[in-house]
């Protein structure tokens, strides 16, 4: 809520006072200044010119300069300024470059002097007539690629301005938005991709993920958020979607007969997970049912909305609210909000969930349907050329069933595929370039943008990890699930403390010298093998590192146990006798 006190001024002079007065005056007169919240005045400080205006709570001189920016121009309404930038073929300046994230229009400069366009892909799941309209859209005014996401989007790269009009046309036409994909905003929301497919789940969590997704497309108030926000739906099967990591996360568990609650299907709630900060989500010991998880979410959105901090945007996401109120304060003011009380039940009353199958998201498997299967395809580090995005739909099209699932690994399942065309779908696939065999490192690799298409990153991700598998691809047959997290800075969009190794870029100097290098993580996992990964070897020049990792993997090999995973391999020993092992011959 904005609204006008008597509270402290914040350190403001005198002429900004008088301003930002006359400004919020204004304001209250129209329809809304912000996502956030209407304007109002308290009856103390109506007639008062010198009070300072809140939002939700905080004084605008104490607020974050991205949330005086949301206060100053509502970034939904920004329309005319996409149109201006595209006739004049010109860049966002200032505070626009951020509001323009709220379109999913991301200005990369200095790394490209373009646009990325960040899709939203709801649930994972799109149809291969989506996907010839993003390679279209990529050949005719991008750079000719995309690239899956560790959030199952879709980004296409390097627009010029000139044509940011016509790209946003031109997805609504697909049925696609890209609307809140970057900013202050919740992000893509993710569901097993194996979601209605999958025989061993238990919940189809495709029509939850899309309901949300709509709900808040339709609720101005929930694009006002303090910090990114991200969602997850987990259908309780063999393939996870990485829920643990997550803001909230929905889960589904069985409840036997004869337990707490009446035998049935159930989702827990995960809360505040956020592994760059070295955070799991926890569970918040509720047991809801299906139809209640969207009410229950947009509740816990409000609540974060409302309390979440605006002044430090180290500090902002949810679990730092947690912190300061506890769990159990944050769901008595999400209770407030709901229509019926949330139910209470321990984790110990559901059934213990099956083992996560790590790669079945690689390779061929069959469907709850039978003659179906789904086939998941390899594609290193998410990087698709336009003709390979073409030959993917060409393949659901005519061998499955017309969709295609994106997944968080930055791979893509084809679904629906008869026993008879299996062959054809696995030949196909390896004339595009890719795979669809789950023991080849490059089967495992998941890269941030990198370097050449993102400021804050201190190395060349894609391309490198590219060569990592390549090296180690000639080297070692696995036949072990193997995933190497490449991530080009502390902000983590790889996810590098939960890979089984896990890089973090960095500037290395080597004979005064700056190369690009990295601190190299392992005992990475989420799920049923969660943990963060810990560091053995800190700034590895690049140069070095194909060797290194080869080492790793030579004494992997050598001293593990018979089939023995990675990750159990090395939390078995200390930091120091990795170090030891790894460095040995």
């Amino acid at each position: 809520m904005i609204h006008q006190s008597n509270g402290k001024s914040g350190g403001l002079s005198p002429i900004q006072k008088e301003y930002l007065s006359g400004f919020f005056a204004g304001a209250a007169g129209r329809s809304h200044v912000s996502p956030t919240a209407p304007v109002s005045r308290t009856p103390e400080a109506a007639n008062d010119v010198v009070s300072e205006p809140h939002v939700y709570g905080t004084p605008l001189s104490d607020l974050s300069k991205e949330e005086v920016w949301k206060v100053e121009q509502d970034p939904l309404d920004l329309w005319e300024r996409i149109v201006a930038c595209a006739e004049g073929d010109e860049a966002p300046v200032g505070a626009d470059v951020f509001r323009f994230k709220y379109h999913g229009l991301f200005h990369v400069a200095p790394a490209q002097d373009s646009f990325m366009l960040r899709v939203r892909v709801p649930g994972n799941v799109m149809t291969a007539a989506q996907l010839h309209g993003l390679a279209d859209m990529a050949s005719a005014w991008g750079a000719g690629y995309g690239d899956v996401t560790t959030r199952g989007n879709i980004q296409l790269r390097e627009f010029p301005p000139k044509h940011v009009v016509r790209v946003l046309m031109k997805l609504q036409d697909l049925g696609l938005s890209s609307r809140g994909a970057g900013a202050d905003n919740v992000r893509n929301i993710t569901a097993t991709p194996t979601s209605g497919i999958d025989p061993t789940e238990l919940y189809d969590v495709r029509p939850l993920a899309r309901a949300l997704q709509f709900y808040i497309a339709n609720s101005r108030d929930l694009y006002g958020l303090p910090r990114k926000f991200n969602v997850s739906f987990d259908s309780g099967g063999r393939i996870s979607v990485v829920a643990d990591t997550n803001d909230i996360a929905f889960v589904a568990t069985r409840v036997p007969e004869g337990g707490a609650l009446p035998a049935g299907v159930y989702f827990r709630v995960l809360l505040a997970g956020i592994t760059g900060h070295n955070r799991f989500a926890i569970d918040a010991g509720l047991a809801l049912e299906a139809h209640e998880c969207v009410p229950v979410a947009a509740a816990m959105l409000r609540v974060y909305t409302t309390n979440g901090d605006r002044t430090n945007r180290k500090k902002a996401r949810l679990v730092y609210l947690l912190d300061r109120w506890g769990v159990d304060k944050y769901l008595a003011e999400v209770e407030k909000k709901l229509g019926f009380p949330l139910r209470r039940c321990a984790v110990s009353a559901g059934e213990t969930r099956p083992a996560i199958e790590r790669r079945g998201h690689i390779g061929v498997h069959a469907q709850r349907q039978t003659g179906l299967n789904y086939v998941g395809v390899a594609i290193p580090v998410g990087r698709m050329g336009a003709e390979q995005m073409h030959g993917l739909a060409a393949i659901a099209e005519s061998c499955g069933d017309g969709e295609l699932r994106p997944t968080v690994w930055q791979n893509v399942i084809v679904t629906g595929v008869p026993d008879a065309s299996v062959d054809e779908v696995r030949a196909r696939v390896r004339e595009l370039g890719f795979d669809t065999e789950a023991t080849s490192v490059g089967a495992g690799l998941v890269a941030c943008t990198g370097n050449t298409g993102c400021r804050f990153s201190a190395t060349n991700t894609k391309g490198q990890s590219t060569a990592l598998a390549a090296y180690l691809d000639e080297r070692f047959v696995l036949d072990t699930p193997l995933n190497i997290h490449l991530t080009g800075c502390a902000h983590s969009c790889a996810q590098h403390y939960v890979g089984d190794i896990g890089l973090l870029g960095t500037s290395v100097t080597v004979d005064g010298i700056a190369q690009e290098g990295y601190h190299v993580y392992v005992g990475g996992g989420t799920d049923d093998a969660q943990g963060l990964g810990r560091e053995v070897f800190r700034s590895v020049p690049f140069g070095d590192l194909p060797q290194t990792l080869e080492r790793m993997l030579a004494a992997y090999v050598r001293e593990r146990a018979p089939v023995e995973p990675f990750v159990t391999f090395v939390r078995r020993h200390e930091t120091d006798a990795l170090r030891t092992l790894f460095a040995s011959e």
